[in-house]
């Protein structure tokens, strides 16, 4: 079944141009190319290419993945983003004056997901700037696991794993280090990163009708960012089910060298639509996953929606196997906005012990214990107070359902959680 999609916009065919003012009009650092509709490029503000002394990274892509990848444009990570419109790559002489704007002595790397026109359209470019005088590699980043290396000939498909690579980059760039050496350590990140991804529903593209192709109670193993088919569709599972399927297609796929006792940095990726309630339960139960079933060190943990697919439900797991280098550029200080604040860093015990009040005494533990032998009243009471918890209990969905009409719709779960904790306490 089909229906119109809902979307708090204007006209369809502006959505990149606008949410491109958008984006510099909130963080102070950003600009963009006065090229528009045809030129769609963030930079820094503080960047001119004349004079700029260090090694410029530039990534980009189709639109509709944000923050991916113009939320990342900062000191410390990208230097420029090129916007393609929606899931279209962007154009030639858009890449190209990218480079011309922020590109200096020291040369440019583009960061390229491994999709066929992104790969024709940036590597044209490439050249053509090249035959200028500019210097600049190319590294290609394709990290999907989802696939087995025999289906298509595009080969793996660039995913949330990108970002990673962007994030090393640009820390190698803002060391001042050579052209070579970012292309290098970038080339070196790429190769070390899975990607893989589960949806609920496909997105819904501006101007367009909503599609569940899914169908009630489905999923999607493995679909691209852009709706593409994946591995396979299955029933829904509970997210430990799917956690664990998506772990070991990553870890056991040949894609990625990643053995027991390696050090690791895990993301979880919103695809667009998914709580960040549900996107943390999915990190919590990945981290001891990947410890224990593993045997891998999970240095660092990034959950948040960083390349997204418009709306679309679902997330992806991103991992990396880390060195100390690589770890200090994924440390190292960043001034892009979308980048995760308080990531860096040894993590403490997740769990510390809850405090007891220091005059408790064992006086105080008998006054609230059942006594032995109840009194006639006593056992009235009890009973009175079973029957009480049971009715609160049985009333939990219509309760619900009283509430849902002028409230938040929980008053019958919430009174059902106390009536089963003094059930509990009866029972002590």
């Amino acid at each position: 079944m089909a229906f119109q999609g809902k979307k708090l916009i204007n006209n369809p065919n502006d959505v990149v141009t606008e949410f491109i003012e958008g984006l510099v009009e909130t963080y102070q650092g950003l600009q963009y190319l006065d090229g528009f509709p045809e030129v769609k490029v963030v930079l820094r503000a503080d960047v001119s290419g004349a004079t700029y002394d260090k090694v410029a990274v530039i990534s980009g892509g189709g639109s509709g993945h944000e923050p991916a990848q113009a939320g990342y444009v900062g000191e410390g990570l990208l230097t420029a983003s090129i916007c393609g419109d929606i899931f279209a790559s962007p154009t030639v002489d858009s890449i190209l004056a990218g480079i011309r704007a922020v590109t200096g002595p020291m040369g440019c790397l583009l960061v390229v997901t491994n999709y066929t026109g992104d790969r024709l359209n940036f590597g044209l470019a490439a050249e053509q700037a090249r035959s200028e005088g500019y210097k600049i590699e190319t590294v290609i980043v394709g990290d999907d696991c989802a696939l087995p290396k025999s289906q298509g000939i595009a080969g793996r498909r660039g995913l949330a794993g990108t970002i990673l690579v962007n994030k090393v980059a640009g820390a190698v760039a803002a060391a001042g280090l050579s052209l070579a050496d970012v292309a290098s350590e970038a080339k070196r990140a790429s190769e070390v990163v899975g990607t893989m991804g589960v949806a609920l529903s496909v997105c819904t593209l501006p101007g367009q009708v909503t599609s569940d192709r899914l169908g009630p109670g489905k999923m999607e193993l493995g679909l691209g960012i852009h709706g593409e088919p994946g591995a396979a569709v299955a029933d829904l599972q509970p997210v430990d089910v799917v956690v664990t399927h998506v772990l070991k297609q990553i870890l056991e796929s040949n894609y990625v060298p990643i053995t027991r006792g390696n050090r690791v940095v895990l993301m979880i990726n919103g695809l667009g639509a998914t709580p960040v309630m549900e996107l943390m339960i999915a990190a919590g139960k990945t981290v001891p996953k990947l410890q224990l079933e593993f045997g891998l060190l999970v240095e660092r943990v990034y959950t948040g929606s960083f390349m997204t697919s418009l709306d679309m439900k679902g997330f992806s797991i991103s991992i990396m196997k880390v060195d100390q280098t690589l770890l200090q550029h994924l440390d190292a200080s960043t001034k892009a906005p979308h980048w995760p604040v308080g990531s860096a860093g040894n993590r403490p015990p997740a769990k510390t012990p809850v405090p007891l009040p220091s005059s408790r005494s064992m006086k105080s533990d008998e006054l609230l214990s059942r006594p032995l032998q109840l009194t006639e009243q006593g056992h009235i009471l009890e009973v009175a107070i079973e029957a009480a918890a049971n009715a609160i209990i049985n009333m939990r969905d219509i309760l619900n359902d009283w509430d849902s009409t002028i409230g938040d719709g929980d008053c019958g779960s919430a009174m059902y959680k106390g009536a089963t904790a003094i059930l509990d306490d009866m029972k002590k």
